[in-house]
């Protein structure tokens, strides 16, 4: 778990952290949204003490992280900066064991660990640990970035706009690959973006900053239905609310007997994604699809009827 107890940070007397109270339960993504200069960067990485507060305090697991050394700190942290910061001049298995090999690892230990992640992340070990960066893509780049933040297994990951770079369906892919890895090894994430579509699909809390203040911190459904402030608001967007309300909801938990023509609908797409779908392909209804076989419906009336529903 991680505390932030009236955490401040002015530079110059200008404040850009102002007495922010925030709790990321342990095992969790919290996704910090706001625009350019609202304080969200500055407050992740006052956790790792990459910034200081000038007042306030950080706690991870009861623990202030100010009796803590910052470098050992750090390497109990893992840490995902924007434009992935390979080392360009290191292999991939080389930028990916640098802090294991800080730890003190053995190689085989540490040789073990690079293989594991690179085949966690879909880069066959063989093929990748001895390229360059300049010989990857784009998101091959962003996978073993996040791979090197994760190589000493850290409980706590911090991640500053890591998919801002990558184009949509990369960037799509990389957000399902996040999700994947925080499923099998339950890191507490805590996320800085700009975009409030990727804090809905990401977060399990969303945390809005404007201006250094933190304006609101709830989930997804909380932060949708009832935006706090009208700054929150205008980040969701009025018109889109029910749409983004459909997109947390599964097809799997809203299924309708019976079945229907045409292409199915997989249990685990989201409401909004079947919505998007009939709409596409002009049907009033899809069959779904779970693990191959039919398992039932979804149809336009229905998820017309759950969009409208009070919240």
């Amino acid at each position: 778990m991680i505390e932030i107890d009236g955490i401040t940070k002015a530079y110059d007397g200008t404040v850009v952290v102002d007495e922010v109270t925030l709790t990321v339960p342990a095992h969790s993504i919290c996704a910090v949204v706001g625009t350019s200069g609202s304080g969200k960067t500055t407050l992740m990485r006052m956790i790792n003490r990459l910034v200081e507060p000038s007042a306030g305090q950080i706690r991870i697991d009861g623990e202030d992280v100010s009796s803590v050394p910052a470098y050992q700190l750090r390497r109990r942290i893992g840490y995902v900066i924007q434009g992935h910061g390979l080392f360009p001049h290191r292999t991939v298995a080389q930028n990916i064991a640098t802090v294991p090999k800080l730890l003190g690892w053995d190689r085989r230990r540490t040789a073990a660990r690079v293989d594991e992640l690179l085949t966690l992340f879909q880069l066959n070990p063989a093929e990748y640990r001895d390229r360059l960066p300049h010989r990857l893509s784009g998101g091959q780049q962003q996978r073993v970035g996040v791979a090197r933040a994760l190589a000493a297994e850290p409980n706590i990951l911090l991640m500053d706009e890591p998919f801002g770079a990558l184009d949509p369906v990369i960037r799509a892919k990389a957000q399902e690959d996040l999700l994947a890895i925080h499923k099998r090894f339950g890191t507490t994430i805590v996320l800085v973006t700009h975009d409030m579509e990727e804090a809905i699909h990401l977060g399990d809390i969303i945390a809005v900053m404007d201006k250094g203040r933190l304006l609101q911190a709830a989930t997804p459904a909380e932060i949708i239905a009832r935006p706090a402030t009208p700054f929150v608001e205008e980040l969701i967007g009025s018109g889109d609310r029910p749409f983004r309300l459909l997109g947390l909801a599964r097809v799997a938990d809203h299924l309708e007997p019976g079945t229907a023509d045409g292409q199915p609908v997989e249990a685990t797409a989201s409401l909004r994604d079947a919505y998007s779908e009939l709409l596409w392909s002009g049907r009033t209804a899809a069959p779904v699809r779970r693990d191959g076989e039919i398992v039932g419906k979804i149809s336009l009336e229905q998820l017309a009827r759950l969009a409208a529903r009070p919240q």
